[in-house]
């Protein structure tokens, strides 16, 4: 069973920037794609990076293109989202979550493992 856990998430004004932070228990860490989704209040959660295996490839949401970076150190079992430029519509409760497969996916339904999430708020 694999265990995620989030963290770096807090209260940042507008422009400033966080990086999250999740680790894995489990010892196939490697062998799964990773990704990183957020809930906004009465929002469905949405997607928001994913990363590959070997972190060769990456997706990102449109709307944190260009500011917002994922990616893993496979030799600490953790992988991270940089959070640049941020703006209040960030405001959120973010999830790191493990792919079934290698590859880079977006659909919640191609998750098999999920954190607790973090909460990551944004003043304007």
């Amino acid at each position: 069973q694999e265990q995620l856990v989030e963290s770096g998430g807090g209260l940042v004004q507008a422009g400033g920037s966080l990086r999250l932070s999740c680790a894995a228990s489990g010892r196939t860490f490697s062998n799964n794609g990773m990704g990183w989704f957020r809930q906004a209040p009465g929002k469905e959660r949405e997607f928001v990076a994913a990363i590959s295996w070997n972190g060769d490839n990456f997706a990102y949401a449109d709307s944190v293109k260009g500011r917002f970076t994922i990616s893993r150190d496979n030799a600490k079992n953790t992988v991270y989202l940089q959070m640049d430029s941020l703006k209040p519509e960030d405001t959120a409760v973010y999830f790191c979550a493990r792919a079934r497969s290698v590859v880079v996916v977006r659909l919640e339904m191609d998750y098999e493992y999920w954190g607790q999430g973090t909460q990551v708020t944004v003043s304007s």
